[in-house]
């Protein structure tokens, strides 16, 4: 018997994600960075009664997105509940959310400027603006675009009344900003008051004497950390997977982006700026102000649980990682660093910072040949 072949149809665009801006009638930003997240322009979100616009970065790579929201003055969102996990930054403005399930559960718990929260998967939410004179707004980093590609079905999305007890229960409505410390700098919470605030702990390995806490929020295979460094001093490049959204909260400078053997962008940066750098991009922080900078990541990498490949970002590329090592780095980055802080007045901290990792490499090497 012969079988009749059938030509197998092409993949058109759109993509069941883009499909689902188009329809509803999202506003999309798009580039390497947001210069300023407190100004950037959004549009009209009607289904959910708000001003919003979707951050479809060059680096996010439809591997996640984030949705702008801005409060009205006195107002609230219509609640919502769906199948894509989510965590928010409020950049402005101060409210309240409430969190509920079809099990009974329900929860409100209050936020600021600097907040970072995690609604439960698949649990009822609505947010609400407490101020009667200003809005409030959120960065929000979802999974959207990979569960709306997986599953292509809008109805199963928004729809489906499956409760995650095991993340949203009776013992896992905790908003209060309490969290569990864990060895490697890792704080799990599913509220954090003000992530400018959060206690930081040093990692040596990253350079710049710089600090560090990692964040494990609401059970999620999305995460995120925080990191500081000094003034005068810059980071190690290195590189990682994409979907890692960097917010600026604190200090002025910039950031150096390249895919290896390609020119390299340049970002410069301020409290409010957010980049993200596409996969596999090695990319390097700059501290060119007065004051130390500090930023919050959020990405995949939970290390609970772990989605995409890990990258060995604290491994120097010269041993396999993906790190490189400040004495491995091209000689133009210094130059670069050093002519930005001639423009701002400042001085440099890096002849210390480069002593400290020499240091380091030897004592190393010492304890290797041990």
């Amino acid at each position: 018997m012969t079988v009749a072949e059938t030509e197998l149809p092409t993949i058109k665009r759109p993509t069941a994600y883009e499909q689902w801006l188009t329809d509803e009638g999202l506003k999309v930003v798009e580039g390497l960075f947001i210069e300023d997240l407190r100004t950037v322009e959004l549009g009209t979100w009607e289904r959910r009664g708000c001003r919003a616009a979707v951050a479809r970065l060059e680096g996010t790579e439809d591997v996640n997105d984030a949705h702008i929201i801005e409060i009205a003055p006195g107002g609230e969102v219509a609640p919502e509940r769906h199948l894509y996990e989510e965590i928010t930054y409020v950049v402005s403005g101060r409210g309240s959310t409430t969190v509920w399930n079809s099990a009974g559960t329900r929860t409100t718990f209050e936020w600021n400027a600097g907040s970072v929260f995690s609604v439960p998967l698949n649990a009822y939410a609505q947010h609400f603006n407490g101020s009667g004179s200003q809005p409030a707004r959120f960065y929000t980093v979802t999974s959207a675009p990979l569960v709306m590609r997986m599953f292509h079905n809008r109805s199963f999305v928004y729809d489906c009344d499956f409760d995650f007890t095991d993340r949203f229960g009776s013992d896992k409505d905790d908003f209060s900003g309490t969290g569990t410390a864990y060895q490697s700098r890792v704080w799990e919470s599913r509220f954090i008051p003000d992530a400018a605030a959060i206690e930081l702990k040093s990692w040596a390995a990253r350079g710049a004497g710089g600090s560090n806490v990692m964040l494990e929020i609401a059970d999620n295979s999305l995460c995120g950390h925080v990191s500081e460094f000094p003034v005068g001093t810059y980071k190690k490049a290195h590189r990682h997977n994409a979907g890692a959204h960097v917010i600026i909260l604190g200090g002025t400078g910039f950031s150096l982006l390249w895919r290896e053997g390609e020119p390299v962008r340049k970002v410069d940066w301020r409290q409010g700026s957010i980049v993200v750098p596409p996969e596999r991009w090695f990319h390097q922080h700059f501290n060119t102000g007065t004051t130390p900078a500090r930023y919050l990541a959020l990405r995949w990498g939970s290390k609970k649980y772990p989605l995409f490949r890990q990258f060995l970002i604290d491994r120097p590329t010269t041993e396999g990682g993906d790190q490189i090592e400040y004495q491995d780095e091209d000689p133009s980055v210094r130059a670069t660093f050093e002519a930005e802080l001639a423009g701002h007045g400042a001085q440099s901290r890096m002849g210390e910072v480069y002593d400290r990792a020499a240091r380091r490499l030897q004592d190393r090497a010492a304890g290797q040949s041990g």
